[in-house]
């Protein structure tokens, strides 16, 4: 199967908020299901660096490394004896027009292109990442967390969040495309502390402005690793 993209995914945070599932109906593409963990519906806030990013194993001049922030939340999909666990999001956030519109003009996303920027300190104990973008204001995500790293652990809320190996794009009301990413699993770190600066109304709509009210029931960060993502998407048409 041939890559359409390959690159690094690193200090990838996850801020997990319980959301009532009948908000995600208008979002959910057809002929996939909202993924539950013990029978509750999820979205996360999502911050991460995207570095030496390649387009059919070609690298990007200028453009290879940048922040993402992105809202995403959890399907799942029958096929045969197989349930293909996925994401669908709600808004794809980077700093690039040109990355950005290959994304939309190619495969029907939603990515917006805004400033952003991140800040990384380390001493011997601790680490802190932040990322920020900019609509009407800075928003923020940032994480204090330790050095060591655990694997994530099978049947956990971290492997649920985390190891969703298909997107679905609703392309329309009757029509779905879905697109399958690879990707070991990932190492994760404890986090101490964190703190959220978010505009969820202005970012995502009305849908989401509950969240800036709300608590993420927890928050992660994976260390990362190489993602690639298929060319190949499967149009799937429903009546």
């Amino acid at each position: 199967m041939k890559v359409f993209l390959k690159a690094k995914w690193e200090n990838i945070i996850m801020a997990n908020y319980e959301i009532d599932p009948e908000l995600l109906l208008p979002f959910l593409p057809k002929g996939v299901s909202i993924d539950l963990f013990n029978d509750k519906a999820y979205v996360s806030l999502v911050g991460f660096m995207f570095k030496n990013t390649k387009l059919f194993n070609i690298p990007i001049p200028f453009f290879g490394s940048f922040e993402e922030i992105n809202l995403r939340f959890y399907v799942k999909r029958n096929d045969g004896n197989f349930t293909k666990r996925g994401v669908v999001f709600i808004n794809e956030t980077i700093p690039y027009k040109i990355v950005a519109w290959i994304a939309n003009n190619l495969y029907n996303e939603h990515y917006t292109v805004v400033p952003t920027k991140h800040q990384v300190f380390i001493n011997n104990q601790q680490k802190h990442i932040k990322f920020e973008w900019f609509l009407k204001k800075w928003n923020s995500i940032s994480v204090d967390y330790d050095s060591h790293l655990e694997q994530i652990k099978e049947n956990s809320f971290e492997q649920f969040i985390y190891e969703h190996y298909y997107g679905y794009t609703k392309i329309n009301e009757h029509t779905t495309k879905q697109y399958q990413l690879k990707h070991p699993s990932w190492e994760i770190h404890n986090v101490i502390d964190y703190k959220i600066n978010c505009d969820f109304e202005a970012m995502y709509g009305k849908s989401f402005a509950i969240l800036s009210q709300t608590q993420p029931t927890n928050v992660f960060i994976a260390k990362g690793s190489d993602v690639s993502i298929f060319w190949k998407r499967k149009k799937l048409i429903n009546d």
